[in-house]
């Protein structure tokens, strides 16, 4: 009898054990991630019954706001006065679909919470209430890239390459974020099936493709390659490569070919400008893949970026050791082509860091947090992700850059007086008729730049390059970002761009 008293009181310490094992679970480890789950219904309710915190745009517009309704339960409804243009970064807040975007990075500021006690009063009774968010991001920067898009699929960045500033970031598809946030729970559950659609070229209008999407670089690689020579092998700075139009490949009876067959060769300096494949495939060769390897994970390749939002995605280049029995496809890799892939956030931070002097900084978007009371209880401090070059190293990527600007491939595209270095990029996808992914990158004044840009339309024509189809957009918005910069009206419209 005395046993069984025994079993029984070990398996009940054990049950209790177990309870409080979970409970602890719940209360500690996980209460965090529980409260700010979306399918939490208290977040729902509080989002109705309590007012939820602003965001703010640079210059102080509105981009999400809780508005009282005064009719039934629902006291609050959340607006986006600019729709759209800031919905992929923004994001919504919906009974039916959670949070997304940055709506969700900063839930627990943005969402009614206990605030830290002004008074004994408050010491003893808790006041909650809810935070604002001010971004770094420009609308009049946003409407410019929506209007040089002309509703292209593709996206754009611009940053601050010396503190991280995401300046601007607008993406084609996007969406309408009212939709999801007010209206029946059926009216929002349509709206999201509808933006969870891909189209044709496989975006939803959910997703953010500057951040969220990657594509053949191109020759915008080319600027990886450099560095990988200026880095590890600079005695290649000083090889001239044969002027070729076509060059045969190691271990293959295949070829590579310059666009349009043309012919080319020199030195890395004379070749940069007019963006010798060719050329570029053989300094690639020469390289190596463990130091072609080595450079492009230096800028950030194969990691997530560190941005404040939400579904970033890694851009990708082979490790070292598959290009041991693939060399021609080392080749392609060094212009940008076969396996390698970006996105366009990864590539504006490539050009930040070539005009930062090597020192690549944490992206944000986030610029500071206020309480109820207006006081600030976060401020973004900048930070570096990244130093892929030394200060020598990237005054030696710099001015090669420029030339491109000056008289290379994106010759005519910048004004003189934005002094700007630029790279572009045409990618062969292989996908049917569109079968180019087209770039560009840029930085300016390139003595000390203050913005770094990129731009990628993707599934463009064959005829299609980087700088005939990105370059009159990338000149609206360096233009348009340098007026803002100097306090002036953005120089961009929709009839400047369209030409």
């Amino acid at each position: 009898m005395s046993r069984r008293l025994s079993v029984l009181a070990t398996i009940i310490l054990l049950l209790f054990v177990v309870v409080a094992a979970q409970s602890a679970n719940l209360q500690f480890f996980r209460s965090k991630s529980l409260a700010a789950s979306p399918e939490n219904p208290r977040n729902n309710q509080s989002t109705a019954n309590a007012q939820r915190g602003t965001i703010f745009a640079a210059d102080g517009s509105v981009l999400a706001q809780s508005v009282a309704t005064g009719s039934g339960q629902t006291v609050y409804k959340r607006i986006y006065p600019m729709g759209a243009l800031t919905a992929g970064v923004v994001g919504f807040v919906s009974p039916a679909q959670g949070t997304w975007a940055l709506e969700a990075e900063y839930n627990s500021y943005l969402s009614s919470h206990t605030q830290p006690p002004q008074s004994f009063e408050q010491l003893l009774a808790p006041t909650s209430a809810s935070d604002s968010v001010t971004l770094t991001l420009q609308p009049a920067l946003q409407r410019v890239i929506a209007n040089a898009l002309l509703g292209r699929d593709g996206a754009a960045v611009v940053l601050n390459p010396k503190n991280g500033d995401i300046l601007g970031m607008y993406s084609n598809p996007t969406y309408n974020p009212a939709l999801l946030a007010t209206g029946s729970l059926a009216a929002q559950k349509v709206a999201w099936t509808k933006d969870t659609t891909r189209n044709a070229e496989g975006f939803e209008p959910l997703g953010n493709v500057a951040t969220q999407q990657i594509f053949f670089p191109g020759s915008t690689f080319k600027i990886i390659t450099t560095s990988a020579v200026v880095a590890l092998k600079p005695q290649l700075l000083t090889k001239t490569y044969p002027k070729l139009v076509t060059t045969p490949l190691p271990d293959t009876t295949k070829t590579l070919s310059n666009f349009g067959f043309g012919s080319c060769g020199g030195t890395i300096a004379f070749m940069l400008p007019p963006s010798c494949d060719t050329g570029f495939a053989l300094v690639g060769l020469d390289v190596g893949g463990v130091d072609m390897s080595q450079t492009a994970n230096s800028f950030g390749y194969n990691q997530v970026p560190p941005i404040d939002l939400p579904g970033a995605v890694a851009s990708y280049f082979p490790p070292a050791s598959y290009f041991t029995n693939h060399l021609p496809q080392l080749a392609y890799s060094a212009i940008g082509q076969e396996n390698v892939q970006t996105s366009a956030l990864m590539n504006a931070l490539v050009a930040g860091a070539i005009g930062n002097g090597g020192v690549m900084m944490t992206p944000h978007l986030m610029d500071y947090i206020t309480g109820p009371n207006g006081v600030i209880v976060k401020r973004y401090k900048p930070t570096v992700w990244k130093t892929p070059l030394t200060v020598a190293q990237a005054g030696q990527v710099n001015p090669l850059m420029v030339d491109v600007a000056k008289y290379g491939t994106a010759y005519g595209v910048f004004p003189a007086a934005l002094d700007a270095g630029a790279k572009t990029g045409t990618a062969q996808t292989g996908n049917g008729a569109k079968n180019t992914d087209d770039w560009m990158i840029a930085f300016m004044p390139a003595n000390d730049p203050t913005i770094a840009v990129a731009v990628v339309l993707p599934f463009q024509v064959t005829s299609a390059t980087g700088a005939t189809v990105v370059g009159p957009v990338i000149r609206c918005i360096a233009e348009a970002a340098a007026a803002i910069q100097a306090g002036q009206p953005a120089s961009g419209t929709a009839t400047t761009c369209a030409k």
